[in-house]
């Protein structure tokens, strides 16, 4: 088996991986933008429960959390599909870490447009919703590019739970031909071109709307 032929191999789960990156990067950015915009706008013991999920949930390993949800979650009678596993686990905990970089990047929005806001009498919600919301995600696009990299370089749990990635296939390649080297390499090489796609989109996505007259 050529090196090509094991590329082409292991091509068989790139849908899968790009399938739970996706979805995982997906579940972050809905829950940390909820964490985030909550904190907000809540009230102080609404903040203060906030940040003790991003804490706690920054904290938790997300192998940990991965093998909770799939494996021990039957226990209670609640079966979890394995996509939905990944995204209650990987995609929750990149929220975590997501709510933090949204709450820098809500700090980033000139507070002179909010006053200006609040004298038009604007509600706290408009002003969120049609003035801080849109420049708050243009300022964390570094930080979410950050993010969904993590997202991507977790995503070989997903071979733990039974769907058929990158790793997955590498593994069962690997356990047949005993040419390891040669396949994970291949899967590095795999994992840096999904990367760069991501990494390619993401940015071409920011040229789109940035802020005319920002620079960086």
């Amino acid at each position: 088996m050529s090196f090509l032929q094991i590329l082409l191999q292991l091509a068989g789960g790139v849908g899968y991986t790009i399938m739970v990156t996706v979805a995982c990067s997906l579940t972050g950015v809905v829950v940390g933008l909820g964490v985030a915009m909550l904190s907000r706008i809540g009230s102080p013991w609404l903040r203060g429960l906030l940040g003790a999920f991003t804490f706690i949930f920054r904290a938790v390993p997300v192998l940990v959390l991965l093998f909770i949800v799939f494996f021990g979650l039957p226990n209670a009678g609640l079966r979890v599909p394995p996509l939905v596993a990944m995204m209650l686990s990987l995609g929750v905990i990149a929220g975590a870490y997501l709510a933090e970089v949204f709450r820098g990047a809500f700090d980033s929005v000139d507070a002179s447009e909010v006053l200006a806001a609040e004298a038009m009498g604007l509600s706290r919600f408009q002003i969120l919703r049609l003035i801080e919301i849109p420049q708050m995600l243009r300022f964390a696009v570094p930080g979410m590019i950050n993010e969904f990299t993590t997202v991507l370089k977790y995503s070989p749990f997903a071979y733990t739970v039974g769907i058929p990635d990158v790793m997955k296939e590498a593994m069962s390649l690997s356990a047949t031909t005993l040419r390891g080297v040669e396949i994970y390499l291949a899967v590095g090489i795999i994992y840096f071109l999904i990367y760069k796609l991501l990494v390619t989109g993401v940015w071409a996505l920011e040229k789109r709307t940035r802020i005319p007259g920002l620079t960086g």
